[in-house]
């Protein structure tokens, strides 16, 4: 079910007077929440609400070989399965292409940044590392996503711990917690996505709005570097337009940040 055409004019008519329908600035974030800790079952887990939009993200453990590229460090793995409950759009059956790149571009985001210690995941170099899973399940779809994901994925790497291993018996003993947390570095990176709306810019969509969009720019910034950046969709961004969104996504973040540490004791 697709936002009318009709809507979609008004929106962008909206946007060329510099105004939105809920009242918000082109590049004001929705209300943000965070809970921490919501399944007993997984290493670590977070809630996420952006205005409407809600997420779960989960962090299972498992040991396996490394990469051969990278014997000495962990492995990550990010994927998102978008549920039927979230949106009226959604089917049940094998993982679309909004799953995929959902799951893609924030595994980019969190590698890039160097958020992960890897180095500090491996049990025996070549042998055994601990591999990351970061399952980030959608509840409420109504727009932007991949902000409310990618915000997700790091606030429940926060709160992981990494399970004990049972050396002897080759096994992971999911159900006793050591006291370790999940080795993190400072650079924790925000996902800021800008949105080509016409020829206006804006953020944290609504659906409709979203709708809207004609191409986008996926931006992971930590410490106020950008680390990470992917362009969605295949509507051209001139380097004019490019710039002004980089130079907005820049002035977003510190306000994003400031919403975030709000809830991180």
């Amino acid at each position: 079910m697709k936002t009318p055409k009709i809507t979609i004019d008004r929106i962008k008519k909206y946007l060329a007077e510099g105004k939105r329908f809920d009242g918000r600035k082109p590049e004001e974030f929705r209300d943000l929440e965070i809970e921490f800790g919501v399944s007993k079952k997984a290493e670590g887990s977070a809630r996420v609400k952006l205005g409407n939009t809600e997420v779960i993200v989960g962090i299972k453990m498992g040991v396996s070989e490394p990469y051969p590229d990278s014997p000495n460090k962990g492995n990550l793995m990010v994927t998102a399965e978008l549920l039927p409950l979230s949106s009226p759009r959604i089917e049940a059956g094998p993982p679309r292409f909004p799953a995929i790149e959902l799951g893609r571009v924030i595994d980019r985001g969190l590698r890039e940044s160097h958020f992960i210690d890897f180095e500090k995941l491996c049990i025996e170099p070549g042998k055994k590392v601990w591999t990351l899973f970061v399952d980030i399940y959608t509840i409420n779809d109504d727009g932007n996503l991949l902000d409310a994901g990618g915000i997700g994925a790091v606030a429940a790497l926060m709160n992981a711990k990494i399970p004990k291993y049972d050396e002897e018996n080759s096994r992971v003993l999911h159900d006793e917690h050591s006291e370790e947390n999940v080795p993190l570095t400072k650079e924790r990176p925000i996902s800021i996505t800008g949105y080509k709306v016409g020829d206006k810019i804006l953020f944290d969509p609504t659906r409709e709005e979203e709708d809207a969009g004609e191409t986008k720019v996926t931006v992971g910034i930590s410490h106020g570097i950008i680390s990470s950046m992917q362009k969605g969709n295949e509507t051209d961004l001139d380097t004019e337009m490019f710039g002004e969104m980089i130079d907005m996504a820049e002035k977003v973040w510190q306000d994003l940040v400031t919403k975030i540490e709000k809830f991180i004791k």
